[in-house]
């Protein structure tokens, strides 16, 4: 298993480059502010007192605060695994297995970390091949927030 350092490497990897286990943790983490997540909220019409209403969480919620919409967490994971792995991409092929394990917070600070579960030749298409990576988002005190499992087409080197 190697363990890949996204402040060393390039934007995406080409097919042959992917090993089974192979592990890339993912840099910069992002702090996610009460701002955004009521923007994106708005923008997705997610707006469940859940996310954006101090009060209701306050009186009704366990911890008494906000929660990040999960969709969020979802994309920004996505969005931070993206150099790392499938910024080569052709196409993405789907996403299964998502879960919310914990709550994520205004004001925690998300990092990611993704595992290559699979890496073969397509079938169909020449000259590409299918990767699938398991991503695990947690906050700053490393408690698992959201894990996804995902694939993707990308090209392999000698087709380019």
């Amino acid at each position: 298993m190697t363990i890949h350092d996204a402040r060393r490497e390039r934007f995406g990897r080409w097919f042959e480059e992917f090993v089974v286990d192979d592990v890339y943790r993912h840099w910069p983490g992002r702090t996610i502010t009460q701002a955004e997540d009521h923007l994106f909220c708005m923008l997705t019409m997610a707006a469940s007192p859940v996310h954006i209403d101090a009060n209701y969480a306050e009186a009704e919620l366990a911890g008494g605060r906000n929660l990040v919409v999960g969709t969020f967490v979802y994309a920004t994971l996505v969005g931070m695994s993206v150099p790392d792995t499938s910024g080569k991409a052709i196409a993405a092929l789907g996403t299964e297995r998502l879960k919310h394990v914990a709550p994520l917070y205004h004001g925690d600070t998300l990092y990611g970390e993704s595992t290559v579960v699979e890496a073969r030749q397509s079938l169909s298409r020449p000259g590409t091949g299918v990767v699938t990576i398991e991503t695990r988002g947690f906050n700053q005190d490393e408690t698992t927030v959201c894990e996804f499992r995902r694939s993707f087409l990308v090209p392999m080197r000698e087709s380019a």
